[in-house]
């Protein structure tokens, strides 16, 4: 099973970056580009919890976020078209004394069919620069998103 590691330093703080993963509103493209918001379906979501249908471009998967741990959300995906059942997803959120933010991803994917298999093949391969890419965008994305919260600079 193809297992990808992604690494990345931001200025958002875990509160922020959870609350950027766990916004299952529209404009979730907007921050997380392999999740169209017309493949977006919430069956459930509590305080620390959700159950969340999202994909794009002809791959969706169904996924159970837990995020009881405010420094760790782990995804799993309970159903898909091409993933299988030991798919999943871990973030977890480091937090520095300079104010800023350690995210380790982890990804790990089974593929359920010979096209998830065969995806599979090129997610572990080629795959991580693609991914390592959207990840690098969500970065930012949650970066500007939280821009604005601390108010304007001081003059």
């Amino acid at each position: 099973m193809p297992t990808i590691h992604l690494h990345a330093t931001t200025t958002a703080t875990p509160e922020q970056f959870v609350a950027a993963l766990t916004d299952f509103g529209p404009g979730r493209s907007e921050i997380f580009g392999n999740s169209a918001d017309g493949y977006l379906e919430v069956h459930d979501v509590g305080a620390d919890h959700a159950d969340v249908t999202e994909g794009s471009r002809g791959i969706w998967e169904r996924l159970t976020y837990d995020w009881s741990d405010p420094h760790r959300v782990v995804l799993t995906t309970t159903d898909s078209n091409l993933w299988g059942g030991r798919s999943w997803h871990t973030y977890t959120l480091a937090p520095q004394p300079d104010g800023t933010t350690v995210v380790d991803v982890d990804v790990v994917r089974e593929g359920k069919n010979l096209r998830g298999r065969l995806l599979g093949v090129v997610v572990g391969s080629v795959g991580k620069g693609v991914l390592t890419k959207a990840f690098e965008g969500t970065i930012t994305a949650i970066e500007a998103r939280n821009a604005g919260e601390s108010g304007p600079p001081a003059a």
